[in-house]
């Protein structure tokens, strides 16, 4: 992960007016990041900006662990967008297992401030679709293998202990938010 700050910060470094904007305004204007470091700046801000959601979104395995469902807003939304919990469940985790190599599987809101299930190959980031990421597991190898081996389905149904639906729910409100201010 610090590798992906310092290959970010060393991306922008010559560039200026790169410098004061926020992760989140590189990978959602990407197409104006210089074509030179545009590369750097997706693989690089994208590794960065997902891992980060990724660390921040689970409780540690040895604590009182995860919610294993959703609670609050965003247990409606799911509802409302899926019909129902498992439905979502299932279109999340198989977005995880289609993912042909490395990638990542996504709970995202759209700009009309639905949820939809998506998922990206490498470190790309669902803002530089113009997607809000709420929820993202990793999907490269190396999240599960010591534990897994290759039975990235194992993982991805072990997964769901260890969320935090709290930190979910802030990130849902911190989005309709934006929506609001942009309508």
């Amino acid at each position: 992960h610090a590798g992906y700050v310092k290959n970010l910060n060393g991306a922008i470094a010559d560039y200026p007016e790169l410098k004061g904007q926020s992760l989140a305004t590189l990978l959602l204007n990407l197409e104006a990041v210089p074509e030179a470091i545009r590369g750097t700046v997706r693989n690089n801000g994208g590794g960065h900006a997902n891992h980060s959601m990724f660390w921040e979104t689970m409780k540690p395995s040895g604590t009182a662990n995860g919610q294993a469902v959703p609670n609050g807003v965003v247990a409606q939304a799911i509802t409302e967008s899926f019909g129902d919990f498992s439905t979502f469940q299932e279109a999340f985790n198989t977005a995880g297992k289609q993912r042909f190599g490395s990638g990542w599987a996504w709970l995202v809101m759209t700009a009309d401030g639905k949820l939809a299930v998506m998922s990206t190959a490498n470190q790309d980031n669902p803002l530089s679709s113009g997607l809000y990421p709420l929820m993202g597991n990793d999907v490269w190898e190396h999240a599960y293998y010591l534990t897994y081996q290759n039975r990235r389905s194992d993982y991805l149904d072990a997964w769901w202990n260890l969320i935090d639906w709290d930190v979910i729910n802030r990130r849902y409100e911190q989005a309709l938010a934006v929506l609001d201010k942009t309508a």
